[in-house]
């Protein structure tokens, strides 16, 4: 395979030349030690999108009242839904103020 060269909008600016990488590691060690500042101004940069990713999770615990858990694990069943997830919708719901 051949060099890869990036070049910056600022003429100022070295060329980035990215060589053919024999594994995983020889490539992480390449970009480890690459200071891309070296060779791109922010201008040079677009934004990306990525939305079919899934958000992270973050496990949490949460004091709830019995009577509160309660009605919502039966609301979830006869949703046909997991409580936890119901209560998600929930949060998710009262953050984005509807």
């Amino acid at each position: 395979m051949k060099k890869q060269v990036l070049k910056s909008k600022d003429p100022k600016k070295k060329e980035l030349i990215i060589p053919h990488f024999k594994n995983e590691e020889e490539e992480s060690d390449f970009w480890l030690a690459l200071n891309l500042a070296d060779y791109f101004v922010p201008e040079d940069f677009e934004r990306a999108s990525f939305p079919n990713l899934k958000p992270t999770s973050h496990p949490i615990s949460i004091r709830i009242p019995g009577t509160i858990l309660g009605r919502v694990k039966e609301r979830a069943n006869s949703m046909n839904v997991p409580y936890q997830s119901l209560i998600k919708q929930y949060i998710a719901q009262g953050v984005e103020g509807r």
